[in-house]
């Protein structure tokens, strides 16, 4: 019988999709006779995997420690194999600057942005995002998930909003793009398949990815032309090479005027009932268990 260690939880802003996620995982396995264990990303987690002896670990955490490099780093050290990417990949992805850097010298569109260090005046602020971007734009931390702490600014709110943010060292300021919301999700060397959302919200921030009151419009298969199917797949399939990941990420787009930009690639996929990617994958027929077999066979100690 194979062990699965399951880690979800931690203390990240993701904590309670993370521990979702890791409990659906958990019960899908249990039910389909695999022995499980669930465990925090605490101080006793070295001693658990010494004493349970998994064969691997499945990575169920979102967010700062789960999915920028902290938790792989420590996963690493064991020399049992964990499911999604590894160190590099990791921090690599969970960073915008980073990521988008990539993004532009492999000729992948993305939004144009600029970073913000709380280092210029908010008077000169206003005139220097007018000139590099124009309004409306979105503000978001460079290292966050999931949406959070996401917004759309005006002119007008952009200094407000900044404030709430303030907590953060950097901030990303990117040139909101309008358009359709399409992502993409890779699985290995597969291109799983597309879909596309029309959130009620004015675009799909936190709430509308995990509140089932938000009423996002999930359109499975992505309503896209053959050729532009096509094309976000392999655009997909490119960053997730690009960028060195392994086991499931997903790609958000937005597609405007026959155009697709690249947000962000996500290294830790949510599981959970709203989550894209099992949704995705039960469109093509591979059921929650055949995902979830998927994500842990593409496993390794990632050395």
């Amino acid at each position: 019988m194979k062990k699965i260690l399951v880690i979800s939880g931690g203390i990240s802003k993701e904590r309670a999709v993370s521990l979702d996620t890791g409990k659906q995982v958990a019960k899908e396995l249990i039910k389909n006779n695999y022995k499980v264990k669930i465990t925090e990303p605490n101080y006793n987690l070295l001693k658990i995997i010494k004493l349970f002896k998994p064969n691997v670990i499945f990575n169920a955490l979102h967010g700062q420690f789960g999915e920028d490099g902290y938790i792989q780093s420590i996963l690493e050290t064991t020399g049992v194999p964990y499911t999604h990417s590894g160190v590099v990949a990791s921090s690599i992805a969970m960073d915008k600057e980073l990521s988008k850097k990539i993004f532009i010298k492999n000729k992948i569109l993305t939004p144009n942005y600029i970073i913000y260090n709380y280092d210029i005046p908010k008077k000169n602020l206003i005139k220097y995002v007018r000139k590099k971007l124009k309004f409306p734009v979105v503000i978001k931390p460079i290292n966050e998930g999931s949406s959070v702490n996401v917004f759309i600014c005006s002119r007008e709110n952009l200094i407000q909003k900044l404030k709430v943010l303030r907590s953060y060292k950097r901030i990303i300021i990117e040139k909101f793009i309008a358009g359709r919301e399409i992502q993409a999700a890779i699985i290995g060397k597969k291109k799983l398949g597309a879909i596309e959302l029309e959130p009620k919200r004015k675009f799909y921030d936190y709430q509308a990815k995990y509140n089932s009151k938000a009423k996002t419009k999930h359109i499975m298969p992505a309503n896209l032309k053959k050729k532009d199917y096509k094309k976000i797949m392999n655009l997909a399939f490119k960053a997730h090479k690009l960028i060195g990941c392994s086991g499931v990420t997903r790609s958000d787009f937005k597609f405007f005027k026959g155009k697709f930009y690249l947000l962000e690639i996500n290294t830790q996929p949510g599981m959970t009932n709203l989550s894209l990617v099992p949704e995705i994958a039960a469109y093509h027929k591979i059921s929650f268990l055949k995902l979830i077999e998927l994500i842990l066979k593409d496993a390794s100690t990632k050395k």
